[in-house]
């Protein structure tokens, strides 16, 4: 059984996301709070686009290492330092998130906050994805 977006009769339809997520039984991994730093823990870059790149680009290799790919994310939760930082980066945000992750929409959820554990990081994105049984067999 493939993941499949819920969308109440009625509703417009989310662009960039889903609302809710159903999946099958299968294996589920919860990635923790993944930030715009490089496999040796340094930041590259000082600015929102870049490290939201990078940081999609680390979700991306954890999926792959637990045997899953961006399809199988089911929830994203963005939280970020500013949230005009977020919405002037909308247009160029959406075409990164589309090339490391492609067109696959979890439920999302964008929380603005006064600080991060890391101090150089602007943003830092939890993600939940699941194998439905039946895509292991």
């Amino acid at each position: 059984m493939a993941n499949r977006e819920v969308l109440p009769e009625g509703w417009t339809v989310p662009k960039g996301y889903a609302n809710g997520v159903v999946t099958g039984i299968g294996e589920t991994v919860y990635l923790g709070g993944q930030v715009g730093w490089t496999s040796e823990l340094i930041f590259e870059c000082h600015d929102f686009i870049g490290q939201a790149e990078q940081t999609l680009r680390n979700i991306r290799d954890i999926l792959e290492a637990a045997g899953m790919g961006p399809e199988n994310m089911v929830r994203m939760t963005w939280y970020i330092l500013s949230r005009d930082d977020y919405l002037e980066n909308l247009r160029p945000l959406g075409k990164v998130y589309r090339t490391i992750l492609g067109k696959h929409y979890p439920a999302m959820s964008v929380v603005q906050v006064v600080a991060l554990m890391e101090s150089e990081a602007l943003l830092e994105i939890e993600v939940t994805a699941v194998r439905a049984q039946d895509d292991n067999e």
